[in-house]
């Protein structure tokens, strides 16, 4: 059981924002919670899986996962769900109906946005879902505030019968502080009551569910008016007021500590009377958000003048000291400080890259050699890292479980260039039980000439290492029933004979199998076996190193992309015909190494041996 859990009232903890969500559920009397994992709200679950007393659970995608929150609302179990903000696309259908229907025990929506896309593919702004899908939105500013609000969250649920948003951000998330925390709740769940004009959505039942949804709009924006979450703070120079939320609050209160800042929890509705209030005061206001203009739009839109927003700010990032600054006091006429206050620190480069041993890699390694013969879809994963150096071995990734789609696509567009290459799509093992099995139906009921490789590391690799139905592991990391691939894909109509297996790691049989399965005219399926390294399933061997007298510099070991593996010295030789060539000679990292021996079988001249004992014993 975890600290947190045995702490007694008011015990002061130093939580992440994750984890302090984490404990506010649980305080709230939550039965139910459920995600899936996406940086940067993973922690959330995971956290909240080590509590007693509530069901936890890794679903095999978003909208699973809202469905079965929703589902234990409906029984009156206070309910919680969290995903990061692409997530929230995946469970929009669900979302945009359950906001109809209302709830019976509260339900709660953690969305985590990844303001400056440090791990995502696009940089969404969720308060928007608040307007689309008429739900309040609560912004937490640090740990404190998540605990808090989460609690409330729950609270205004069941008091306006609908679902809460609570926008999380990455700076939200991860940064810890000391948070003072309470002692559970009891909630007990009241059971589901049948009524179907409720809960089957007809469009019937669903128009008589309106004008109830319409009602609570004026209900919750009275209460945004009202919230002790919402708060004006006075300040002495008044030639700007800031309007602002979240984290973005706590740089505005560092750069500007004399002017009055109007600080929301409550963001969605917008209080636009508050506002009005702190901009009678003031010569100018500001409106500090991160990422969309959704509140400085709401405000000019209601009449407010003299507003400043992304005018100034720029709708990319996050809205830290070294950008405020600049912008505020180009505003008012003030020169910046001398030396600049808040230097920007630009962070010595180190371009992502895989794992030493990563199964990932050997696949990679062969679509790099085959990459005139193929075009190649890419997903959402660490596999995504086969777009960089140095195999270059992606022409595609839009979003999880688009590469069969997108494959398909290019299958049945072809042109004279293109008639002849293969269709390759490469998935992760998570991502194609999250949203991949539809684009393998699909290519199989319309007869696609694709090759998909799915890539079983046995793990949710990009987001820490988390269980799902390819693991044989629950999110408690107790046995659950493990999915064969194989027969998944052969159930979704491949032909058995066009299903096969490889292990990764032996270069020339990956190599080969591709090459067979691109040239055949059918849906093939390649499914690889080796677990991800970090995995508790990897089995670690002695590592290997470099003979720098055999050594013949031509750099094939390096096309591996394995991290362990680094170039000691170049040298540049003239070939027969005159021209030159640069040779790489190469030495082995063996405290990186792990023995998979992907680089032995890419030496020609055998020059990777086993390491010599004693570099093992320095291990």
């Amino acid at each position: 059981m975890s600290a947190a859990v045995q702490a007694q009232p008011h015990t002061r903890l130093l939580l992440s924002g994750n984890d302090a969500i984490a404990r506010g559920v649980w305080e709230a009397g939550a039965k139910i919670a459920s995600a899936y994992p996406g940086t940067p709200s993973t922690e959330i679950l995971e956290s909240l899986a080590l509590y007693p007393d509530l069901y936890a659970e890794w679903s095999v995608n978003e909208k699973v996962a809202l469905e079965v929150a929703i589902g234990g609302s409906m029984s009156g179990a206070r309910s919680f769900c969290a995903m990061k903000h692409v997530g929230l696309n995946v469970a929009s259908d669900a979302l945009m109906t359950i906001t109809v229907a209302g709830v019976v025990g509260g339900l709660v929506i953690a969305v985590a946005d990844d303001v400056g896309m440090s791990s995502s593919q696009n940089e969404q702004d969720s308060r928007y879902w608040g307007r689309f899908a008429h739900l309040p939105i609560l912004e937490p500013a640090d740990s404190q505030e998540a605990y808090e609000m989460v609690k409330y969250a729950f609270e205004l649920s069941e008091a306006c019968n609908t679902p809460v948003l609570l926008r999380l951000t990455t700076r939200v998330c991860h940064v810890k502080a000391v948070v003072e925390i309470g002692e559970r709740v009891v909630h007990d769940i009241t059971g589901f009551a049948s009524d179907p004009r409720r809960w089957v959505m007809t469009p019937a039942n669903a128009k008589g569910q309106i004008p109830a949804q319409i009602a609570r709009e004026t209900k919750l924006l009275a209460l945004a008016e009202s919230s002790p979450l919402n708060r004006l703070e006075d300040g002495k120079d008044r030639r700007i007021g800031f309007v602002t939320s979240g984290p973005a609050y706590m740089h505005v209160r560092e750069c500007f500590p004399d002017s009055p800042i109007l600080k929301l929890g409550f963001t969605y509705p917008v209080p636009v009377g508050l506002v009005e209030k702190m901009a009678s005061g003031v010569a100018h206001l500001v409106v500090v958000e991160e990422t969309e203009p959704l509140m400085e739009n709401d405000l000019k839109a209601a009449g407010l003048s003299r507003i400043h927003g992304k005018d100034l700010l720029p709708r990319l990032g996050e809205l830290t000291p070294n950008v405020l600054v600049p912008a505020i006091n180009g505003l008012v006429g003030e020169p910046l400080p001398k030396g600049s206050v808040y230097p920007k620190i630009d962070p010595f480069p180190r371009p992502p890259t895989m794992c030493p041993a990563c199964p990932h890699m050997g696949v990679y390694y062969s679509l790099s050699r085959l990459r005139k013969q193929v075009q190649i879809s890419g997903d959402i994963g660490c596999y995504t890292l086969g777009a960089g150096h140095p195999w270059n071995a992606l022409d595609t990734t839009i979003s999880m479980g688009a590469s069969m789609g997108i494959a398909l696509g290019m299958d049945k567009a072809r042109s004279a260039e293109t008639k002849d290459k293969g269709v390759v799509a490469v998935i992760g093992d998570s991502t194609f039980l999250h949203m991949g099995m539809q684009g393998l139906l699909d290519i199989v009921y319309n007869r696609g000439n694709v090759t998909t490789i799915i890539l079983d590391n046995r793990t949710t690799g990009m987001t820490g290492g988390q269980n799902h139905p390819g693991t044989g592991k629950s999110l408690t990391g107790e046995d659950a029933p493990r999915i064969d691939f194989a027969k998944l894909v052969e159930a979704l109509g491949v032909a058995p004979e066009r299903i096969r297996t490889v292990d990764p790691y032996l270069l020339p049989v990956v190599f080969k199998t591709i090459k067979e399965e691109i040239a055949v005219t059918a849906p093939s399926v390649i499914i690889t076996t080796r677990p991800c390294v970090l995995s508790e399933f990897y089995d670690r061997q002695p590592p290997f190193r470099v003979i720098d007298e055999t050594c013949t510099g031509c750099g094939n070991c390096i096309k591996v992309g394995c991290p362990a593996i680094t170039v000691k010295r170049t040298e540049t030789r003239n070939r027969a015909d005159g021209t030159s060539h640069e040779l790489k000679f190469t030495t082995i990292d063996t405290a990186m190494c792990t023995g998979c021996r992907m680089c032995v079988e890419s030496c020609g001249p055998k020059a990777i041996v086993p390491a010599q004992p004693t570099a093992v014993a320095q291990q």
